[in-house]
């Protein structure tokens, strides 16, 4: 199995409401052990040249394993940002040599 990094997006403005944990623990939860690394939330945001426009921000990253693209697709389908307006960017992790 491959591994993919989902990049979490927002719109610029969004505000966790009060059930936003809950929502992500229980999408974390149901992703079962395709979930490789939780990752983690990023606090403060900057960024250089385009990415992904002026319009959103990332807010958290993970990384699962999947049998390829459109099955890491399919476990991002349900994420909670979908909810707010935004999205997951997917991409394959390229292993390193000698890791």
């Amino acid at each position: 199995m491959a591994r993919y990094v989902f990049s979490f997006r927002v719109p610029s403005d969004y505000a966790p409401h009060a059930g936003t944990a809950a929502e992500w623990q229980a999408w974390f939860g149901g992703l079962g052990s395709a979930l490789v690394d939780v990752g983690d939330a990023v606090t403060g945001y900057a960024s250089l040249g385009e990415v992904g426009g002026s319009g959103s921000r990332m807010v958290a990253y993970s990384v699962v394993s999947a049998e390829d693209m459109d099955s890491a697709l399919a476990l991002a389908k349900d994420c909670p940002v979908m909810r707010v307006g935004g999205g997951v960017e997917v991409g394959p992790v390229m292993e390193a040599a000698g890791s």
